[in-house]
């Protein structure tokens, strides 16, 4: 997959004032003794695609969760498109990981994208019924999924479930994009055909997107800087940057060589975990 970074369209105007759309200054989060990370300044651009990688407990989740309003900063400072992360920020779109819905349940797809019609994501929205259903039929069309929108979301399969979970983050028109291990579970069709969705959609609208992601390959080509969580530390940077033998070895404290094969970034460490968790997994899984 190629990309030509050139064919952006203009971004879309913020609040007065607000360059970055994501903006943290000194950002420390602990729990107890525990630091996952600490002095983070992070600024997102509009239409930028940051890939968020690093260990299990490094800390990406929570980072999500931060930007969310869900968990706050031990201390620092975070603002989202200009205003406090939280439910009440409309301008948050938020993809989960794949998991598979009871295939009993009733509820049809355009029902799902409907519920992240409030700024809530849980809840019943506040749209007047015209204006709501052409919304949900404009995100349907945006990914789609027009063809299953009144089908039970349980009984279709999880390529099309996670559409719908893409569909549910846009509905509201985010000025950012969070996404939290959105291909895990999924095939390598589906890992690239949910990929191009999110990526058509900050090309597009100049939406931002923060990716946590356990596997950098198949969103390789659409990053423009990666945030490498290790332990406490951190890089932030290009792909070109970041990805190499002697930062990562700095951030473990361990020898790890880095290995570029077919445009595929592959990670060797020095222990099993450190192999399991940092981003070299083969594409073919």
């Amino acid at each position: 997959m190629t990309v030509d970074r050139s064919a952006r369209t203009a971004t879309p105007s913020l609040p007065d004032g607000v360059a970055s759309v994501v903006s943290m200054s000194g950002a420390r989060l602990s729990y107890g003794d525990r630091v996952l990370w600490d002095g983070l300044d992070l600024d997102v651009r509009p239409g930028e695609f940051i890939a968020v990688l690093g260990p299990n407990g490094s800390g990406k989740t929570s980072l999500m969760r931060v930007l969310l309003g869900l968990q706050k900063l031990s201390s620092g400072t975070v603002r989202v498109a200009g205003a406090a992360p939280g439910k009440g920020n409309r301008r948050i779109g938020y993809i989960p990981q794949q998991r598979a819905l009871d295939p009993t349940l009733a509820l049809r797809g355009r029902d799902l994208i409907g519920l992240g019609l409030d700024g809530h994501r849980w809840g019943i929205g506040f749209a007047g019924r015209g204006e709501r259903a052409r919304k949900v039929d404009h995100a349907l069309a945006e990914v789609g999924a027009t063809a299953f929108g009144d089908r039970p979301v349980g009984l279709l399969s999880g390529g099309e479930q996670q559409r719908l979970r893409v569909a549910q983050a846009l509905v509201n028109d985010p000025r950012v994009l969070l996404c939290d291990e959105p291909l895990l579970s999924l095939d390598l069709a589906n890992q690239a055909a949910v990929s191009k969705l999110i990526d058509e959609r900050r090309r597009a609208a100049g939406t931002a997107v923060l990716f946590v992601t356990h596997e950098i390959n198949p969103i390789l080509p659409l990053v423009d800087r990666v945030l490498y969580l290790v332990e406490g530390r951190f890089r932030v940077g290009s792909p070109e940057e970041v990805m190499t033998s002697r930062t990562l070895t700095e951030l473990y404290g361990t020898k790890v060589e880095v290995v570029r094969v077919g445009g595929q970034i592959h990670v060797i460490g020095a222990h099993s975990d450190l192999c399991e968790d940092t981003p070299h997994h083969h594409a073919e899984h």
